[in-house]
């Protein structure tokens, strides 16, 4: 079933990031938007649609059983907010305590009552109908008043067709002389057939303006509902039921005491807050070992989303406390965290290593090289898309075709969905039971779970793909259409290694584009027949994250450190090229 509203929570996470919003802030909004302070209407909207965090998981919407369902959401609620934000595995303990890690079932059962607390679902009757937040505007106003007047009027022509008839029966009746006096049910019943399909298709225009609804700006997300304590669900039966825990958070965690959680609320902010009080010992070093990971390939704790007994213990266990004090006095900004790793002298090693280093570190623990590593499923399509001069930046806003609450799959059971757009890829639709082929070849992480680290796989399937695939096969014909306006013999070489490598060929390039112009015919005689008719001059420039032999700037900054020990040191120098 199409969440045709979900897109309002991706926005909010692009425009979060790129504003670079605190994270204390942006945790907090996600949990318990809906319960802080607000100034003006669009601060309010926007904690509103912050609250999806918690509302666009996957949900059995057929379930019959409303207990065990109520309960899966929650479980999904604790597993994400565990995995994502805390590095432990909470939902083991739902059945019984953690066989692993130091996490009581009536802990577990703590957390479930602040989000029993929590209005997910309108209703759990089937089908299931998740909650939706108005999202009040001078626009919404407007909509809502016109649709109005709408249904006002098509109810008035309704109500005036009636009474048109009921007087024509009258006088009809009057002419007989067998009036007298009769009720508006008795005078309805002698409508001629014309006079009722009249009716009934004013009607039908009435319930179907009814039906529809006004399209009003909405956005999924939680609110508070009854405040309730769980009771312990013996073996995960919620027929089976225990003793009463109050609300609360895992009492193991050292750092901020357990927050105080009031009798009229349901604990969110509460929660929220206790996430993010500097003295968590958690909350920062998840943050800050998901950055490094995006950076460096692999996280200081491999582990990324397990930092219980069962995950890795951290590689450098001092450079991700020193991250992690850093990230909070610098206002836990994660622009000034990518900053910091970015102009390190490690993250501007080269992938090369000599012999020495190979043995003695093979598998690259102590960082004295880059990790090369494939760019994600997204990023290849765009940079396709990016080269062929073909990549829409437009930004916000569906590309789902369905209206909300629709089902992707007709009776044939074939998802309708397309993906000819040629925005960003996290623009795309993502249909959680049928990922886009292009997405799932190219190893797209599963959209149901929390996933840290991405399964990376080299298969035959990816390689026709790149052969046939019709993505790709645009990006070609844009670029060589581009070529073909824009440059001439060994030019066209140096353009396309300069798209393709956002750098300039090298020696061995050019006099491998030599071979190849040769191949193709050498001069501008047969260029035409081998490049396709001329085509317009398409606006282009190099797109981020294109697969590339990374050239780096000599740049006077800071440069950071990392020995076998895990300190972390800083000083000021040039950057050689790698």
């Amino acid at each position: 079933m199409a969440h045709g509203r979900a897109w309002r929570y991706r926005d909010y996470v692009v425009e979060s990031l790129n504003s670079d919003k605190p994270f204390d802030r942006f945790v907090t909004e996600q949990l318990a938007g809906d319960l802080m302070a607000w100034e003006g209407q669009l601060q309010r909207n926007e904690h509103l649609t912050a609250t999806g965090f918690l509302s666009i998981g996957p949900k059995v919407l057929a379930e019959t059983d409303q207990a065990k369902m109520r309960m899966d959401i929650i479980d999904e609620q604790i597993d994400t907010v565990g995995r994502a934000l805390m590095g432990l595995t909470l939902g083991c303990a739902r059945c019984h305590d953690h066989k692993f890690d130091p996490i009581a079932t009536s802990e577990y059962y703590a957390l479930a009552g602040i989000f029993k607390s929590t209005l997910t679902m309108r209703k759990y009757t089937k089908v299931a109908e998740w909650n939706e937040h108005l999202l009040p505007s001078p626009e919404a106003t407007a909509m809502k008043l016109a649709y109005d007047q709408k249904v006002v009027a098509a109810k008035r022509d309704v109500e005036q067709a009636r009474a048109s008839a009921r007087e024509a029966v009258r006088k009809r009746l009057d002419q007989d002389r067998r009036s007298g006096d009769k009720s508006d049910k008795e005078l309805e019943k002698r409508f001629s057939p014309e006079e009722m399909a009249r009716i009934k298709k004013l009607a039908d225009v009435v319930a179907a303006l009814e039906k529809a609804g006004p399209n009003l700006p909405a956005a999924m997300g939680v609110t508070e509902d009854k405040i309730t304590d769980v009771k312990v669900h013996l073996r995960g039966d919620p027929q089976t039921l225990g003793d009463v825990v109050r609300r609360g958070v895992p009492a193991v965690l050292r750092g901020p005491p357990a927050p105080r959680i009031a009798e009229k609320t349901s604990g969110r902010l509460a929660l929220a807050r206790w996430l993010t009080d500097p003295r968590h010992p958690l909350t920062a070093r998840v943050l800050v070992n998901r950055v490094w990971r995006w950076h460096f390939g692999r996280g200081l704790v491999v582990s990324t989303d397990n930092f219980g007994l069962l995950g890795e213990p951290p590689t450098h266990p001092g450079l991700l406390d020193w991250l992690s004090v850093r990230l909070i006095r610098d206002g836990w900004s994660i622009k000034r965290l990518h900053r910091l790793i970015v102009l390190s002298r490690t993250y501007g090693l080269s992938s090369q290593a000599n012999a020495v280093a190979v043995q003695q570190d093979p598998d690259n623990r102590w960082l004295g090289r880059v990790r090369v590593r494939r760019i994600e499923a997204e990023a290849i399509r765009d940079a396709l898309l990016a080269v062929g001069g073909q990549l829409d930046g437009t930004m916000t806003g569906s590309l789902l075709k369905l209206k909300n609450r629709a089902y992707f799959f007709d009776h044939t059971s074939k998802d309708l969905t397309t993906y000819d757009s040629r925005r960003r890829s996290i623009y795309l639709p993502v249909v959680r039971n049928h990922v886009y082929d292009m997405f799932q070849l190219l190893d797209f992480p599963d959209p149901a779970v929390t996933t840290g680290d991405r399964t990376s796989t080299v298969v035959a399937s990816q390689a026709l793909m790149m052969l046939n695939s019709k993505v790709v096969m645009a990006a070609a014909d844009g670029l060589a259409r581009r070529l073909q306006s824009e440059a001439d013999g060994l030019m066209a070489g140096s353009v396309a290694c300069t798209s393709w490598c956002t750098g300039a060929p090298t020696a061995g390039e050019r006099q491998a584009d030599r071979r190849l112009l040769a191949e193709l015919g050498g001069g501008n005689g047969n260029r035409q027949g081998r490049w396709g008719k001329p085509g317009p001059r398409l606006p282009w420039r190099p797109g981020p994250g294109v697969p590339c032999r990374a050239r780096l700037q000599r740049v006077h900054v800071p440069e950071v450190t990392v020995d076998a020990g895990g300190e972390f040191s800083r000083r000021e120098g040039k950057r050689a090229r790698a």
